[in-house]
């Protein structure tokens, strides 16, 4: 499950708004429970989470940008 929260991460940019903040919640918790079992290590998880959360927050400024 986490690979395919870290490869639907990438869709989560191209989604809407609404969409993005749920997505990217369900994806910093799948995150936090590999990290919380040891699959992946802490600081990695935040460095995803990280990475993720300012992927996200560019496609919402661009999408605001276009408009």
């Amino acid at each position: 499950e986490f690979r395919r929260v870290l490869f639907r991460s990438k869709a989560v940019a191209a989604a809407t708004t609404d969409q993005k903040d749920i997505a990217l919640r369900e994806a910093q918790s799948v995150i936090d429970t590999a990290a919380r079992k040891g699959i992946i290590h802490k600081n990695a998880a935040a460095r995803k989470k990280s990475r993720l959360n300012a992927s996200v927050n560019a496609a919402i400024a661009a999408d605001s940008a276009a408009k």
